[in-house]
């Protein structure tokens, strides 16, 4: 039976040993690397299902692990989970717009961290069980590829861009709130960044194009994929 892979990059001994024995206990295969450049290394060899990954890290620093993880073809669909102690807003904004799936900040629990990890997983699995084709405008989602086009150019998204464009997209004229696209197990001790959505809408418009208009805001609730006239 296949185990999921988590690799966890962190080079504070605590933390590490209780991630690893969280993990084990949930049935979760793990693997610890102190530092950025062997943690890089490790991701290279073993491709795991997902990277929980602390930005100060000795030698390579992970925001330069992220940055190198999405700029490989051959890994960037790895889901990519940050944890740190760093948490001002420019910060998390940073770390999202490098590739980074999600940001939980330190001191977490145990629990918040494992509903992230598996919200990640999840929303992997959910785009593996679909197999079909969207369409807007001169755009092609292949949903079980994991590939969108313009035409005949490939789009490179995020895991949490292409997410959250498909679930726009399966759901095109109704609003839905930051919370609906965050795609968390919430909690009453999580730590939740509604902005983190922000950050990735603002990333998929830029993305699109300048004259891209499908994704609208509804202030104060959420976004709106607008329905084909």
């Amino acid at each position: 039976m296949h185990k999921t892979k988590i690799l966890l990059i962190e080079d504070e001994e605590d933390i590490a040993s209780l991630i690893r024995l969280q993990a084990e206990l949930e049935g979760y295969k793990i693997s610890v690397e102190s530092d950025g450049l062997n943690g890089f290394m490790a991701v290279e060899k073993d491709h795991p299902d997902v990277i929980v990954l602390d930005i100060m890290l000795p030698g390579l620093n992970g925001l330069e692990v992220c940055r190198k993880i999405r700029s490989n073809p051959d890994l960037n669909d790895i889901p990519i989970i940050i944890i740190s102690a760093k948490t001002e807003e420019l910060d998390v904004v940073l770390g999202l717009e490098l590739g980074a799936d999600d940001y939980v900040a330190k001191p977490f629990s145990l629990k918040v961290l494992f509903s992230r990890i598996k919200a990640v997983l999840r929303r992997g699995k959910e785009v593996e069980k679909e197999s079909k084709i969207l369409t807007f405008g001169d755009y092609t989602m292949e949903v079980d590829r994991y590939l969108l086009r313009k035409k005949d150019k490939v789009i490179t998204l995020t895991l949490s861009e292409f997410g959250i464009l498909r679930r726009l997209l399966a759901n095109r004229g109704k609003v839905l709130t930051r919370n609906q696209l965050l795609d968390d197990v919430q909690n009453d001790d999580a730590f939740i960044i509604d902005r983190n959505i922000d950050v990735h809408i603002a990333a998929l418009r830029r993305k699109l194009g300048p004259n891209f208009e499908g994704i609208e805001t509804v202030r104060g609730v959420g976004y709106r994929f607008k329905d084909e006239d």
